[in-house]
């Protein structure tokens, strides 16, 4: 259940805003204010705002963090109570620096012709050069809102990215997004240049697969863009190898064939350091046939880790170990993980 919760964390689809309404069009009257060009007044309620709910959260307090909660979410917290209980002890002690504020004004937005909320779509030029953060948010009512970044410095580092809508003169949170900003001891930026350098030796699952993790470590929720966001998606995407060139699903499987002929279809394929922080595994989602026996069960995992190291070498060199969630219809998923030394 942990690990479920965290990757949903980690794809920022926790409750937000932005998954309030359905995407219906874009639409005009959104302005961006960094907080470079920001008024102090301004920026200093952000942070104060940020801070409060960052230490709330911290702290597990879920009756401060419900007052100060949009009423779409506070009358309705279980959800966000239950996802703040579990981030929460990762988060302990930890001392709390607010990186980034940015002022989303959508006051001027207008209802779509149907009565649904439009998207919004705000563009922040940093510092006055061509370097851009930009917010896609879908289904956005009108509002004045903010986005900032909180750094939480606990032995394995966390960033809690914070939506907050100013209600009756008072910064309320409207979606939160926590993510760890390391992996295995190493930041975004250093999986970004060790990708580059696996392309450079054509490990090319070695760099797609760190390419995911730089681009999971560093960007801040599924909404937000970047100038130096985009270059990193533009090269993730050039570095894929032509297997998973046009992604990898429940649609368009991986599939890989064993030395006795058996395939095996995988779903889903990412790099995983949830077991042990201090490694980084490769965890890979199959789907099966309904097994009952479970020794059946994982004699069949260990030949499916067989079969992806036969196929793709390399990444014993790159990763710790790796897992296998054989999924099959009406039963829950039976994982299998050894270290890259135990796989026969």
């Amino acid at each position: 259940m942990e690990k479920n919760l965290l990757k949903q964390l980690a794809a920022g689809v926790l409750l937000s805003v932005a998954c309030a309404v359905s995407p219906a069009g874009a639409a005009f009257g959104e302005t961006c204010t960094p907080q470079s060009q920001m008024q102090p007044g301004d920026r200093n309620d952000l942070v104060t705002s940020s801070t409060m709910l960052a230490k709330a959260i911290q702290n597990d307090d879920q009756a401060s963090v419900k007052s100060t909660t949009i009423a779409e979410y506070a009358t309705n917290f279980g959800q966000l109570g239950d996802a703040i209980g579990r981030i929460a002890p990762k988060l302990k002690g930890g001392a709390l620096t607010v990186e980034q504020v940015y002022l989303l004004d959508a006051s001027l937005l207008k209802k779509n012709p149907d009565g649904s909320s439009p998207d919004a779509q705000f563009f922040c030029s940093l510092n006055r050069t061509t370097a851009e953060a930009d917010f896609n948010i879908p289904g956005l009512p009108p509002g004045r809102y903010a986005f900032s970044m909180v750094n939480i410095a606990t032995p394995a580092p966390y960033r809690l990215s914070l939506l907050l809508r100013q209600d009756g003169g008072k910064w309320l949170m409207a979606g939160f997004y926590p993510k760890a900003t390391t992996a295995a001891g190493h930041d975004g930026l250093w999986f970004w240049k060790e990708a580059r350098t696996y392309t450079a030796q054509k490990h090319p699952w070695d760099a797609w697969l760190y390419y995911q993790q730089a681009r999971a470590l560093l960007e801040p929720a599924g909404f937000v863009d970047s100038t130096h966001l985009e270059k990193l998606k533009t090269e993730l995407a050039s570095a894929a190898p032509p297997a998973v060139a046009d992604g990898v699903g429940q649609d368009n499987p991986l599939v890989v064939k064993g030395a006795d002929g058996v395939e095996y279809r995988f779903t889903g394929i990412f790099a995983d350091n949830s077991l042990d922080a201090r490694n980084l595994d490769v965890a890979l989602h199959m789907k099966v046939d309904p097994l009952s026996d479970a020794a059946a069960a994982r004699k069949r995992n260990l030949a499916a880790m067989t079969a992806v190291l036969a196929a793709y070498p390399e990444l014993k060199t790159a990763f710790h170990g790796l897992w296998i969630f054989a999924e099959a219809d009406g039963q829950n998923p039976y994982a299998t993980e050894l270290s890259m030394a135990e796989i026969p």
